[in-house]
């Protein structure tokens, strides 16, 4: 069985020319959490996952600028905003295309962080790799354990999701009930190893285009036909006076990075790509803007259908745009928006939920953490048993303690911690260690970090302070399981 990852390459490049054996070695979720197979966090020292990589045959060259921001748009997903955009809006007072760009801003810097930090570490692809070689071993562990995070509370925040969304369809069962449901379904698929292809993916992927040009396709014919609104009002959702808040706008800010989540995963793929000093950076950077364009669009339409000016009620906030479907579409735009997001929640769940399996089980095996319990596979499956049932009992411990809302700032926490993390490395690689000269090679992280640090400061305190105990926690592990090695 060739990875998912090979399926793609090859789905994409139409050129069979792999060694999947090698393929086989390198699974990285999009995360970049993981590297090349390894465990992400090192507790003793230096990791030489990379260095034995080097050793290992490589892929085939085969992959253009064009695949890569298609393989960064199918990572991300076209519908990424629509699951969000009721949080956004009642956070930010409306102002979710101000939000949705301001966020794709910030990402660009890190985007060039990303590129510039793959051409140092092609093999690696890994937030961690980049902090713990150019900053320190315990930096680079910070950034994994906060990334892990992100891995438990993906499925989290997705059966939240997909829960609320089936409550829309069928009000008589109870929310309980239906996050009993997917987390068993999670959990169950994942203990039978049942996972999606690549070109699967692709073509869901291309799917959710699809949904999303016809929401655009109602959308404006709604607009035109019966909002019908008229010079300034075109451009209410990207600034309406009368509830402007600039700190409402930045806190709304630092969920909206959510959309973008994902766009990292083009750093992994340095080694199969034509040019990949050039096309790695170019292609992070245009999905970012592809998708922040994208979503942008699908934002507005959204705004002007519904302005922002009223929040959500408390019930539909989890699933607004659904409802803003069922103003602009009817029926059965309604029900085709919650059928596309419940399969692209699904999948995004499911997926993460076998990373965090998968990422718990390297540390295992790395002594990281007990490897009795965490650093076994299922003689049957080969699959982290224990680990799958213990993130599918975190999912439903936290389906019940967390709000959508709540756990996606947590776990732009997690991603903001990666991000400022890789702009500093890159920061000091180029500017201090390397000769190679790059076009602003201070500026671009520096401000990279800045407007990350910026946006992670008007998170939700309470989401700080969690995160912030989180990587507490992590601090007591590492010192532990070093305690224990000596």
């Amino acid at each position: 069985m060739r990875s998912d990852k090979c399926e793609l390459i090859y789905f994409l490049s139409r050129k069979p020319r792999i060694d999947f054996q090698s393929c086989q070695q390198r699974k990285v979720p999009s995360s970049g959490l993981l590297f090349q197979g390894e465990c992400g966090l090192d507790i003793g020292g230096q990791s030489t996952a990379v260095d034995r990589h080097a050793k290992t045959p490589h892929l085939q060259r085969s992959l253009k600028l064009w695949h890569l921001i298609l393989y960064g748009i199918i990572i991300i997903q076209p519908t990424a905003p629509m699951s969000i955009y009721g949080v956004v809006s009642n956070v930010a007072g409306g102002h979710v295309v101000s939000t949705v760009l301001i966020a794709m801003i910030a990402m660009l810097f890190t985007a060039v962080s990303y590129g510039r930090m793959a051409r140092v570490y092609p093999s690696a692809g890994s937030a961690y790799t980049y902090v713990g070689r150019e900053l320190s071993p315990l930096g680079g562990y910070i950034v994994g354990w906060s990334m892990l995070m992100d891995y438990l509370l993906n499925p989290i925040i997705c059966v939240v999701w997909c829960s609320a969304a089936c409550r829309e369809l069928l009000p008589r069962v109870p929310y309980g009930a239906w996050v009993v449901a997917f987390v068993l379904v999670f959990t169950g698929l994942n203990l039978r190893g049942v996972q999606t292809s690549a070109r699967v993916n692709a073509l869901l992927a291309l799917g959710m285009s699809i949904v999303v040009a016809i929401f655009l396709a109602y959308g404006f014919q709604y607009i035109t036909t019966v909002i019908r609104p008229a010079g300034t009002a075109w451009m209410v959702p990207f600034y309406d006076p009368s509830t402007f808040s600039a700190r409402r706008l930045f806190h709304g800010t630092s969920i909206a990075v959510l959309t973008y989540i994902g766009f990292d995963g083009i750093s992994t793929m340095s080694e199969e790509v034509e040019n990949p000093r050039r096309n790695v950076m170019l292609g992070t950077v245009f999905t970012c803007v592809a998708i922040g364009l994208l979503s942008a669009l699908e934002v507005y339409v959204a705004q002007l259908s519904w302005p922002g000016r009223v929040p959500f009620p408390a019930w539909m906030v989890d699933t607004a745009f659904l409802h803003i479907g069922l103003r602009v579409g009817g029926r059965f735009l309604f029900l085709l928006l919650n059928a596309t997001l419940l399969v692209a929640n699904m999948g995004s769940g499911i997926a993460a939920q076998f990373g965090a399996a998968r990422l718990l089980y390297g540390m295992g095996r790395e002594d990281a953490l007990p490897r009795r319990f965490f650093g076994v596979l299922s003689p049957t499956t080969a699959i982290p048993r224990n680990n799958v049932l213990l993130t599918g009992l975190v999912t439903l411990i936290g389906a019940f303690l967390l709000t959508f809302e709540r756990g996606a700032e947590l776990l732009n926490f997690g991603a903001f911690i990666a991000f400022m993390g890789v702009n500093v490395a890159a920061l000091v690689h180029y500017k201090f260690r390397s000769p190679e000269k790059v076009f602003l090679a201070a500026a671009i992280p520096i401000l990279g970090f800045l407007v990350c640090g910026f946006i992670w400061l008007n998170l939700n305190h309470q989401a700080q302070l969690l995160g912030l105990l989180w990587i507490g926690l992590g601090l007591i592990v590492y010192r532990a399981m070093r305690a224990r090695r000596r």
